[in-house]
């Protein structure tokens, strides 16, 4: 908390908040016709076509055609089906389950060359906060077409093929990439409402990346439009269309964030936690706190591992 205004960076604070990881990266084949419906998952999911393509329907989401290189990253992984391209009834799958199997698994018929080749899985978060995936991150990224990916996929489609030492760490780390290199790829007017199209709009930006560098100033709405320099209403308006939430509400909803931050490494108090975020006391921290995460901040910081 201590970047300057000019120095903040709203999308790597977010990254660095959500600490992510790849705790199941494994490959996926499939071959003739099939479909598989998997059930809302929650944490960010990710998958890397190698070779071949899918059909890709995420609920809520117009359905897309995969190729070779394509990425698609889901933060929040709601219900979804793949399958081949020509329709077949799905087979229902547990996510919580699927999730459970490290070995690749093979989709349609069992022998012969797979037409589809790709590696998917899953990101672990250490900060499993609903707004900051839900509500300031799009429901589906999809890339295609980025030299940077390709290079990227070249790398994960070698190193997944290999038996050399230090593999699983290093496609973790290369998917790792692939998620921050998505969530720059995502910035702009193309994105939907939430963060990234946020710090695509050149006036929304600069008021995130006053909110992102001074979380515990009292900002108000007024102050943050003039330096947008908008009226307050024209910026009320146009920050509730690019990020999906109020001002204030994003204020309040990136505060919290860092305070579970803050509460879970238990070497602050309540009270310090309260004015590093922005409140004038613990009891009023603590009543914003309970309203917002559902639990005193005492209790979180009790019940959340460190």
């Amino acid at each position: 908390m201590s970047d300057s205004p000019e120095s903040a960076d709203p999308l790597a604070q977010v990254i660095a908040l959500l600490k992510p990881r790849a705790v199941v990266s494994k490959g996926i084949s499939g071959a003739g016709r099939w479909a598989v419906t998997y059930a809302a998952f929650g944490l960010p999911g990710f998958c890397v076509v190698l070779e071949g393509g899918r059909r890709l329907a995420v609920e809520g989401q117009v359905a897309v055609d995969l190729a070779a290189g394509d990425f698609v990253l889901l933060p929040a992984t709601p219900a979804f089906t793949m399958s081949s391209f020509e329709p077949e009834r799905p087979v229902q799958v547990d996510p919580r389950s699927a999730a459970m199997i490290t070995e690749e698994v093979r989709h349609g018929r069992a022998d012969g060359p797979p037409d589809l080749r790709l590696l998917g899985g899953h990101f672990a978060i250490d900060t499993p906060d609903p707004v900051l995936l839900g509500s300031l991150l799009p429901v589906m990224i999809h890339i295609r077409g980025n030299p940077r990916f390709s290079a990227l996929v070249r790398l994960i489609r070698e190193e997944e093929g290999s038996s050399h030492a230090g593999r699983e760490l290093v496609l973790a780390r290369l998917v790792e990439v692939l998620l921050i290199e998505a969530l720059r790829v995502n910035l702009g007017s193309h994105a939907s409402s939430g963060l990234m199209r946020g710090l695509g709009d050149p006036r929304i930006c600069g008021a995130l990346r006053q909110i992102h560098a001074q979380p515990q100033r009292p900002w108000t709405a007024g102050e943050l439009a003039h330096l947008a320099g908008m009226s307050r209403s024209a910026f009320f308006d146009r920050f509730s269309r690019m990020v999906g939430i109020r001002p204030m509400e994003y204020l309040v909803a990136w505060r919290m964030a860092l305070a579970r931050d803050l509460l879970r490494r238990r070497t602050f108090s309540v009270d310090e936690v309260a004015h590093r975020v922005g409140y004038g006391s613990a009891s009023t921290f603590s009543i914003a706190f309970s309203r917002h995460v559902g639990q005193p901040p005492g209790r979180y910081a009790r019940a959340t591992p460190a």
